[in-house]
């Protein structure tokens, strides 16, 4: 038996390296980006279970000034839907600047049309999408009529859009992105706790647009994570935007897992943000995420540790069962 344990070691071990070595770099990125175990700018076969989410923050400028690189993220991600495998597109709230000039939603409207039926993919409204809590154009251009018929769409708060969930399965999981409007009601956040509680067991994830700052959270932040997210198991990340820059923390939630809660915003950029996005590759085989941001404006990486690491989160290969997961680690590339 001693001999059948140190067998399955070496093998997972070559596994992992088998990934490096056979499935080389990608076409769309920089070939600066340091070299891990499971890169995640390179194009695995569907057979290895890679796949990636992409985070789409505060494209408002973009709808304002610069549209050309709101469409440029959105061919990026058609183009690179199938060599990446790219699962799903999150949107972190503020798709305009002025939530009552409707030529900026037209922008938006005409970047995410290339996104569908392509790529499942969700929104929410920031604070620079509502007046006074008004979603109206919001709801015009992005209402639950847009998604009605779409199997990964879930569901939503009352008769808007601005509360919503997605269910889709990748590598053999099944993930759930819950979708909150800015500054959540405490009516909103009881009805995301029955969502998250009778989809336990999903791999959640929670975006919204105010959560972190950059050391930590915003009063916003804490009023979710107290009342929600700290309560469910299956919450494994959470992501923002709002506060211009990027950060990471962890903390232990209620059943002693570790929780990853992730904030990336690059509106104060040149350009109004100059096309950046945010990568999150999964690869289950070696219990990896790796976070790369990614300009399709500039074509190319961005350098520096807060846009190049990897997470170590353990995933299932065998099931969508969720894991409770209490070593989560970050490695700088």
């Amino acid at each position: 038996m001693p001999f059948i344990k140190t067998r399955s070691l070496w093998g997972s071990f070559f596994v992992c390296i088998a990934v490096l070595v056979a499935i080389g770099f990608s076409s769309a990125g920089s070939s600066a980006l340091a070299a891990d175990a499971c890169p995640a700018n390179t194009h695995p076969a569907q057979s290895d279970g890679d796949f990636s989410i992409i985070l789409l923050p505060d494209t408002q400028n973009y709808s304002e000034k610069f549209p050309q690189s709101y469409v440029s993220q959105t061919k990026w991600i058609k183009k690179q839907q199938k060599a990446m495998n790219i699962r799903f597109v999150i949107h972190l709230g503020d798709i305009v600047q002025s939530p009552t000039v409707e030529k900026e939603w037209i922008v938006a409207d005409r970047a995410h049309r290339v996104l569908d039926g392509v790529v499942p993919y969700s929104v929410l409204p920031g604070n620079h999408d509502m007046q006074d809590r008004d979603t109206t154009l919001y709801n015009k251009y992005f209402s639950p009529q847009r998604f009605q018929g779409c199997e990964w769409y879930a569901g939503h708060r009352g008769h808007k859009n601005d509360n919503n969930y997605c269910i889709f399965k990748a590598s053999g999981i099944e993930f759930l992105v819950l979708s909150l409007e800015y500054a959540p009601s405490a009516e909103t956040l009881k009805w995301a706790d029955k969502v998250l509680a009778e989809n336990s067991d999903c791999r959640a994830i929670v975006a919204t647009h105010s959560y972190l700052g950059r050391k930590k959270r915003t009063a916003a932040g804490d009023r979710i994570w107290e009342n929600l997210v700290r309560k469910h198991a299956n919450v494994f990340l959470v992501v923002c935007g709002h506060v211009g820059g990027t950060s990471l923390i962890e903390d232990t939630n209620d059943a002693g897992a570790k929780v990853m809660q992730m904030l990336v915003d690059y509106q104060g950029a040149p350009n109004g943000g100059n096309g950046w996005l945010r990568i999150l590759r999964f690869s289950p085989s070696c219990n990896k995420i790796i976070v790369r941001d990614y300009s399709p404006l500039l074509g190319k990486y961005r350098d520096g540790q807060a846009s190049n690491f990897s997470l170590d989160y353990k995933m299932s290969a065998s099931g969508s069962k969720p894991a409770v997961s209490k070593d989560v680690s970050v490695t700088n590339e």
